[in-house]
């Protein structure tokens, strides 16, 4: 899939652990892990604006863009 999601690299410069996230914004642990791991079909503009104030980010530090053609040379 061409959206990749940097969940984990946002935590790691905050010396966050996903169990305070989830904490913080209210989601549950399950959820969030799905999130982290790209395993959603979507995610809500409010959870991703609470992810962004906790984490002091912006969308496009967490939610990031790969054309397939990016995929396929990285995979040469």
């Amino acid at each position: 899939m061409p959206i990749i999601t940097n969940l984990d690299v946002m935590l790691a410069k905050r010396k966050m652990s996903l169990t305070q996230l989830s904490k913080a914004i209210g989601l549950s642990l399950t959820n969030l892990s799905l999130l982290k791991n790209g395993n959603v079909r979507g995610v809500r503009y409010k959870t991703l604006e609470k992810i962004c104030i906790v984490l002091a980010c912006q969308p496009g530090d967490i939610l990031e863009y790969r054309s397939n053609d990016d995929a396929f040379e990285s995979n040469k």
